[in-house]
């Protein structure tokens, strides 16, 4: 068997990369609301609930976010990367 290699941990990039999946997560909340107005009852409820479970995942990728740029503000070393 092949030998596995660890992965070193590059963060230098998260800031952006978790900006970005709030981005998409909005533009999926406007996509779903838009079909709204084609939906039946239970399909309306469905869309409703996974957008307010979006949304929440919204404030908790807000939160990582801020967290990974107070890390890269206060210097994190690119020696664990």
């Amino acid at each position: 068997m092949g030998t596995n290699k660890h992965n070193p941990d590059n963060r230098l990039d998260n800031v952006e990369k978790i900006q970005d999946a709030i981005e998409n997560t909005e533009e999926n909340i406007i996509a779903a609301n838009e079909t709204l107005s084609f939906s039946s009852g239970e399909e309306k409820q469905a869309i409703q609930d996974k957008n307010e479970r979006r949304r929440k995942s919204i404030d908790g990728m807000k939160e990582e976010m801020q967290d990974e740029q107070e890390a890269r503000e206060s210097g994190y070393s690119n020696d664990n990367m």
